[in-house]
């Protein structure tokens, strides 16, 4: 009960007694005892002593605690002054805090005050990715982050480039050209990496026909993100003015018939001859060379001293039917001659000249022709084998060979079936098939 020099004895809650009378030093108040004080950091305590006043840290003192916003209670929320002069319970204030926020593939976050309460945490993106999620999270009281960890997410297609359109002219002789272009220049706005590069249309080196052509690229990135670019390419065949076939003739020609390179031959009909240039050539001043060529009806020149001289002029021109008779009034000669004058128009599209060897002298030249018989005898063996004393027809081919021979009159159907089957050029038949109502 104080620091004297002189012993005292005392028991709780009485008064010091002084062995050494009056004469000893007055005694000091008795005080309550008390424990330790009460210190929270970050909190506050609320006491109530069984002595009140500002007794707050007596014996049996109870004390109410709290923490500041925050920070949490760790411990009882009271306490009391116990004899052993402790508090009945170790107590501090903890400051709340909030885990750490994981990593964000592909984007990052910014927060205002760490993982303390309130502080707010911004996301944010690569370049090329979106944000899909709270953009924004908030450490509540709790210790926990508000919302939940959004995610970045590529949804940007990649950028592509096609190469730019482009115009050929078609090479010589062809109505196509060959066309070369590079790739197109692709490139991911995220990672930078393409996965897939697609194609609809020719490849490059390719050869285009005439006219436009579409070509469509398209680029996938990592994300399954979808670009597109188109561009076209124009083939353009250079075209001369079309020739047109000259009368009793036609025209033979390579390619498309008038695109630059092209060749056209002039051909005439059987029993006419050509006359300029036997081709022109489309050339790249989109002229033709040359001049128009004509045709024109063979000049038969009958004052010849043999029959070959004779046959000579038909060669590859014109087929002949021979027609042999001792005289004009053989009745199959009648016949022959009476069908004959009516298939004119067959025998012309088919390129057929009648030539009749009736034992008398030449009466014309054109479509049919009149030997004197002794020509034949003298001059021409094939023909001496065509000429008896009875009805022979013949048929010999432009080649000059002996094809087919009638000792009876032959039907111009007949004779018309089998030069259409065996005779005919290729150009023919297209003649033939083209003009097959000629004559009807």
């Amino acid at each position: 009960c104080g620091s004297l020099p002189t012993l005292l004895i005392c028991s709780f809650g009485d008064l010091c007694s002084n062995p050494y009378g009056p004469f000893s030093p007055p005694l000091l108040p008795l005080v309550p005892r008390w424990c330790h004080p009460l210190i929270i950091y970050n909190g506050e305590a609320t006491c109530y002593s069984p002595r009140g006043g500002n007794y707050h840290s007596s014996l049996g003192t109870r004390c109410a605690l709290s923490c500041n916003r925050g920070y949490r209670l760790i411990g009882p929320r009271s306490v009391k002054c116990l004899l052993n002069r402790h508090w009945s319970g170790i107590i501090y204030c903890r400051q709340i805090r909030c885990h750490t926020l994981p990593a964000l593939q592909y984007g990052s976050y910014h927060c205002s005050n760490g993982v303390k309460i309130d502080s707010h945490c911004h996301y944010s993106c690569q370049l090329g990715y979106h944000l899909e999620g709270d953009r924004s999270r908030v450490c509540m009281e709790e210790g926990r982050w508000s919302g939940s960890v959004p995610n970045c997410v590529d949804i940007e297609p990649p950028q592509i480039r096609c190469p730019d359109s482009r115009e050929r002219i078609a090479e010589p002789g062809k109505l196509s050209a060959v066309v070369y272009w590079d790739p197109p220049r692709a490139k991911d706005s995220a990672d930078g990496v393409i996965k897939k590069l697609k194609r609809r249309g020719p490849e490059p080196g390719s050869e285009f026909s005439e006219g436009e052509h579409l070509i469509r690229y398209a680029v996938y990135d990592q994300a399954h993100n979808r670009a597109t670019c188109k561009f076209l390419v124009r083939v353009r065949v250079s075209r001369c003015p079309t020739l047109k076939a000259p009368e009793h003739g036609y025209l033979s020609c390579t390619s498309a018939g008038n695109n630059y390179g092209a060749t056209c031959e002039y051909q005439c009909d059987g029993g006419y001859e050509l006359e300029g240039a036997h081709s022109r050539v489309c050339q790249s001043s989109r002229q033709w060379s040359g001049s128009q060529a004509r045709c024109n009806p063979m000049q038969i020149n009958v004052d010849v001293n043999s029959v070959t001289g004779l046959l000579d002029q038909f060669y590859e021109k014109r087929r002949l039917l021979v027609v042999s008779a001792p005289d004009s009034s053989d009745r199959y000669y009648k016949m022959q001659n009476a069908m004959l004058q009516q298939a004119t128009c067959g025998l012309d599209m088919r390129h057929m000249t009648v030539i009749e060897l009736v034992g008398l002298p030449p009466r014309g030249v054109g479509e049919k022709t009149t030997l004197e018989p002794h020509l034949a005898l003298q001059k021409g063996a094939v023909l001496f084998l065509f000429y008896q004393s009875r009805f022979n027809v013949v048929l010999i081919d432009k080649d000059g060979i002996d094809r087919d021979r009638f000792i009876q009159p032959v039907t111009p159907d007949e004779l018309f079936s089998f030069v259409d089957m065996y005779l005919l050029s290729t150009q023919e038949q297209l003649q033939r098939h083209q003009n097959r109502d000629m004559c009807e």
